[in-house]
């Protein structure tokens, strides 16, 4: 389902846009959004709900960790571009869901 404004997807984003994020601004180009949905380090595993403006790009970025690690990508809402290096980029839509293992 394509959106077409804001309002539209602010009522699809079941877990909320959040907070300009600020403070990882320098990994994106454009704006994106920040909504922790645990406490950070409460637990081994860390959840939060980022939000991409249209146009906005994550930098090329490694997820090093000795074991572990890694992230696990979760499309909630509107849709975007997940692309591995070396690999054809692929078109995530609500329901998509990406195992990124580290390194």
């Amino acid at each position: 389902m394509k959106i077409s404004n804001r309002e539209e997807f602010e009522k699809v984003n079941v877990f909320g846009t959040g907070a300009p994020n600020d403070a990882f601004a320098q990994y994106f180009t454009g704006q994106s959004f920040l909504n922790p949905l645990t406490q950070p380090g409460a637990s081994a595993v860390s959840l939060a709900n980022v939000t991409f403006e249209p146009g906005c790009r994550n930098n090329w970025h490694i997820h090093h960790a000795d074991e572990g690690g890694g992230q696990i990508l979760v499309c909630v809402a509107g849709r975007g571009w997940y692309q591995e290096w070396g690999k054809p980029a692929q078109l995530l839509t609500p329901g998509d869901v990406v195992n990124i293992p580290a390194g």
